[in-house]
C-alpha cells in the first residue's frame, strides 16, 4: 500500500511541475531574438541551444548592414530617377528650342541653325530630325561663301612691302580685341610677313596632334593660330592627319604633289597668295609656306581686295561658330584672326563676319582655316581667346606661326 501511495504522490508530483511551466508562444521568442535571456526559453522549451553572446552580437550587426544597405541603395535610386528626370525635361527642352528655330516664322534662323549644326563634327545630324535631306542641303548648298575657279590665284601685285626707309613707327606686334553683335575674338597684327610661317606636329600620321601652344614651344615662336584641316569623320577623328597638303619652311612635308586644292600660302618675298592649284604650281610661284582647308570648312574669304560673299540679304556664308583666318594688308602686314563661338557670350561668325572684319583692317587677301574647337590662338606663353571646348583647346597637325 505504501508503495502504490509512493507511486500515485510520484506522479501527482510531476503532474503538478508540468502545470506549473507556462508555454510559451513561438512569436514571443521571435520578439526576444535580441535578448541573451530569450536562449533560456528556448532551450526549457523547445530544446534549442544556447546561442553565445557573440552569436547574438553578429546576429544584430548583419541586421544592421542589411538595413543600412537599403537605405544607401533608396537614395542611390532616388538620385538616378532625379537626374533622369532633369535630363529628360533638358531634352525635351532643347527638341523645343530646335523645333521653334527651325519650323517657327523666322527663315534666318531656320537657315542659321541648319549652317551652324553642320559645320560641327558632332551634331551635323541634328537637322535632319526636323527637315527633309534634300531641303537640308539647298539650305547648306545657297548660304556659303563665292568658289573660285580651278587655276584662280590671287594678285601679288597688290602687296608693296616697304622698305626699311618706309616702315613706320607701327608696333612690330599687335593684339587687339574684335566685337560684332554675335561674336568676340582676338587679331594678331604681325608687320613683318618674314615672321610668319607654318609650324607642324612631329609626324603625320593617324592619331594625336598638338596644341598651337605646344607647336609655338616646339618652334620657339612668340605666337600662332590653328592651321589647315585634319581629319575628322565626327565619331573619330586623327588630329594629327592633315587634309590637303603642307608646305613648311619650303619643304612640301605632305600631300599629292599634282592634285588640285585650294591652297593657302606665303611665297618667299613674304606675299600671302591664296588660289585653287597644286602643289607643284604653288612650288614654282615661289610658295614657302602652306596649307589647305576644304571650301565647306574654310572658304577663301578675300580675292584681290574683294568679299568672296553671295551679294543676298539672306545668305550668310555659313552659320554662327568659331573661327580662324589668316590675311594680308596692301603693306604687307599679316593679319590672324580668332573668333570665339558657342558661347554665352560670343555666339560666333559667319563667314561674312570674317570676311568684314578681314576688310575693315584692310585685308587684300584672306582666307578661313579650319575652325569650331580647332579655332585657338597663342601668344607670349598664354592662350588669349576661350577655345570651345571643356577639355582645353583642341589638337591639331599643323599651324600659323609668329618668329
Amino acid at each position: 500500500m505504501a508503495d502504490k501511495d509512493f507511486f500515485i504522490n510520484l506522479y501527482d508530483d510531476e503532474e503538478e511541475e508540468i502545470k506549473e511551466v507556462k508555454p510559451v508562444r513561438r512569436s514571443a521568442i521571435v520578439e526576444l531574438d535580441n535578448d541573451p535571456q530569450a536562449d533560456d526559453i528556448r532551450y526549457k522549451n523547445y530544446g534549442e541551444p544556447k546561442r553565445s553572446a557573440k552569436v547574438v552580437t553578429s546576429e544584430r550587426e548583419k541586421k544592421r548592414k542589411v538595413t543600412k544597405k537599403k537605405k544607401v541603395l533608396s537614395i542611390v535610386g532616388r538620385c538616378f530617377a532625379a537626374i533622369g528626370v532633369t535630363l529628360l525635361l533638358v531634352l525635351v527642352f532643347l527638341y523645343g528650342i530646335c523645333f521653334i528655330l527651325i519650323k517657327g516664322p523666322s527663315e534666318s534662323a531656320k537657315k542659321q541653325f541648319v549652317c551652324a549644326a553642320n559645320e560641327t563634327s558632332a551634331m551635323k545630324w541634328l537637322p535632319y530630325v526636323y527637315l527633309k535631306k534634300s531641303e537640308v542641303k539647298s539650305i547648306i548648298n545657297s548660304n556659303t561663301m563665292q568658289e573660285i575657279d580651278e587655276g584662280t590665284v590671287s594678285d601679288t601685285n597688290l602687296v608693296v612691302i616697304p622698305t626699311d626707309n618706309q616702315k613706320t613707327d607701327e608696333p612690330d606686334i599687335q593684339l587687339l580685341d574684335v566685337s560684332g553683335k554675335t561674336y568676340r575674338g582676338k587679331l594678331l597684327i604681325v608687320k613683318d610677313p618674314s615672321r610668319v610661317f607654318v609650324g607642324t606636329v612631329d609626324r603625320f600620321y593617324e592619331g594625336t596632334g598638338m596644341v598651337v601652344a605646344d607647336i609655338c614651344k616646339k618652334y620657339n615662336a612668340i605666337g600662332g593660330v590653328n592651321g589647315g584641316e585634319f581629319v575628322d569623320m565626327g565619331s573619330y577623328s586623327y588630329t594629327a592627319m592633315p587634309v590637303g597638303p603642307v608646305i613648311s619652311q619650303g619643304k612640301h612635308i605632305f600631300g599629292d604633289t599634282y592634285t588640285t586644292y585650294n591652297i593657302t600660302g606665303i611665297t618667299n618675298d613674304n606675299k600671302l597668295v591664296i588660289g585653287k592649284m597644286s602643289v607643284d604650281e604653288a612650288l614654282k610661284m615661289g610658295v614657302r609656306d602652306a596649307v589647305h582647308t576644304l571650301h565647306t570648312t574654310g572658304p577663301f574669304l578675300i580675292l584681290n581686295g574683294e568679299p568672296l560673299t553671295v551679294p543676298d540679304k539672306d545668305v550668310y556664308g555659313g552659320g554662327m561658330n568659331p573661327r580662324t583666318a589668316i590675311g594680308q594688308r596692301a603693306d604687307g602686314a599679316i593679319l590672324l584672326l580668332v573668333v570665339d563661338g558657342r558661347q554665352a557670350n560670343s555666339m560666333g561668325a559667319t563667314f561674312d563676319q570674317l570676311a568684314y572684319i578681314m576688310l575693315e583692317y584692310g585685308a587684300v587677301n584672306a582666307a578661313a582655316m579650319d575652325g569650331g574647337t580647332s579655332t585657338q590662338m597663342y601668344y607670349e606663353g598664354e592662350v588669349v581667346n576661350s577655345p570651345y571646348s571643356p577639355s582645353g583647346p583642341r589638337k591639331c597637325p599643323t599651324a600659323w606661326l609668329v618668329k
